[in-house]
């Protein structure tokens, strides 16, 4: 947008602020602080819609005065992505928390993109099932923030990423216009595969305002068990050899930190008697390696690399990789391609070395993230 009709968009701000007014009601819009900035950029503005027709209005009324959005749900990942160079109003989902309808004879549920991941799970859990999705924070990462990130952890191993948990979507596009695609079955190829587009795109697409996923059933019992293979060429070969065996691991992680040998965690669900003969086959494929069972919160580290919701991250600049490396740990890809770790962060010691060290790490692969399985 050019500098004039920036000029007309802030002359006209008391206006608009009660066409706004009008729209979501007087209590529900108000001035951002400045904790609410995305660097440089400091929306004036913050609107809280109660659905999806008054969010859709909310756009197409700053589109028309030329007012950068920017959609905003728990807050979590804000800081993902570029910087936006412009935000004059923030656009909260918070009042968009209904789960829509849970079919749970057909394992499928609609739900607004307000409400948060543990509210989703802890209503799908009182029928036996989850949204197979491990997303960081989900006391306040919402759906439409995670879709919007394609966030997910190690379980997409075992069932896939965001795209192949979405089967529909509702989005509302800057002329207001709301635009659905998917539906309420599992299997479904009805229209333009929309959720795949908007998943990823941080919301530079539309807004996301509601999604429709596919379930699985909660795992009758869970074990977890770390595999010390002493250093990071044997905790290479020890994960592959999981990755290349018949075990039904759920989700693989390794953890390494600068003062201790890094430690591959492997999950297993299901019965008392499967997941002993899990245990057996693990120790039996890993006899030279320690393995020992751990409590299930070792899932969490990932978030340990995002303190507040902030990454801590660097870019490698030695050859010019470009990588983009938290520290603390890493995780493996998907099973089909076990050469290729999807790094998620390696320990600071890596990331200093030479790009052939670093190559000799990974299995002589210097992508960050697995072709097939990249967010």
């Amino acid at each position: 947008m050019n500098t004039s009709s920036s000029s007309k968009a802030i002359t006209a701000a008391p206006a608009l602020e009660e066409e706004l007014r009008a729209i979501v009601g007087a209590a529900n819009v108000r001035a951002a602080s400045a904790a609410k900035a995305f660097g440089e950029a400091q929306p004036r503005i913050v609107v809280e819609p109660g659905g999806e027709r008054e969010l859709a209005s909310v756009l197409r009324l700053a589109n028309e005065a030329g007012l950068a959005v920017i959609p905003c749900g728990g807050g979590t990942k804000l800081s993902w992505g570029n910087s936006p160079a412009r935000a004059d109003l923030l656009l909260s989902t918070a009042r968009l928390d209904k789960i829509i309808e849970h079919v749970w004879a057909d394992l499928t549920v609609t739900v607004e993109a307000g409400c948060t991941i543990q509210k989703l799970q802890d209503t799908l859990s009182r029928h036996g099932q989850r949204l197979a999705l491990d997303a960081l924070w989900p006391e306040r990462a919402t759906i439409g923030g995670v879709l919007s990130t394609n966030d997910s952890g190690a379980l997409r191993l075992r069932f896939g990423s965001l795209r192949d948990l979405v089967i529909g979507m509702t989005i509302a596009l800057p002329d207001g216009t709301l635009a659905s695609s998917g539906g309420k079955v599992v299997k479904n190829v009805a229209g333009y595969d929309l959720p795949k587009l908007m998943t990823g795109a941080l919301g530079t697409l539309g807004v996301i305002t509601r999604a429709v996923f596919r379930l699985h059933p909660l795992p009758k019992i869970t074990r977890t068990f770390s595999v010390s293979a002493g250093n990071l060429e044997a905790t290479q070969q020890a994960l592959h050899v999981v990755q290349n065996s018949k075990l039904a691991h759920t989700a693989m992680q390794v953890r390494a930190t600068d003062d201790a040998a890094p430690e591959t965690d492997v999950l297993f669900e299901g019965t008392a008697a499967g997941l002993a003969a899990q245990e057996t086959q693990l120790k039996k494929l890993l006899e030279l390696v320690a393995v020992t069972e751990i409590p299930p919160t070792v899932w969490n580290a990932r978030q340990e690399l995002w303190p507040d919701g902030k990454p801590l991250s660097k870019r490698l600049d030695s050859a010019g990789c470009g990588w983009m490396v938290p520290r603390i740990a890493y995780m493996p890809g998907c099973k089909s391609c076990a050469q290729n770790w999807n790094v998620r962060a390696v320990r600071s010691s890596f990331c200093s070395a030479p790009q052939e060290s670093r190559r000799s790490m990974l299995g002589e692969t210097p992508e960050m993230f697995c072709r097939s399985c990249a967010p």
